[in-house]
């Protein structure tokens, strides 16, 4: 899987509570980020399918 970077604007309570929460998770701010994207497409039934070989 490639990953592409992005800038990324935010508010900065915004920021402060997703660093907070990331640290009690034990993950990065990026990887609480992710998972929260990943999460929130999954609830929504927008994840992009899998290739089969990934299956």
């Amino acid at each position: 899987m490639s990953k592409k970077a992005f800038a990324l604007r935010i508010d900065e309570k915004m920021l402060k509570a997703i660093e907070k929460w990331a640290s009690d998770e034990f993950r990065s701010t990026n990887g609480q980020l992710e998972w929260m994207l990943d999460k929130a497409l999954k609830e929504a039934g927008r994840h992009p399918r899998k290739k089969k070989e990934e299956k």
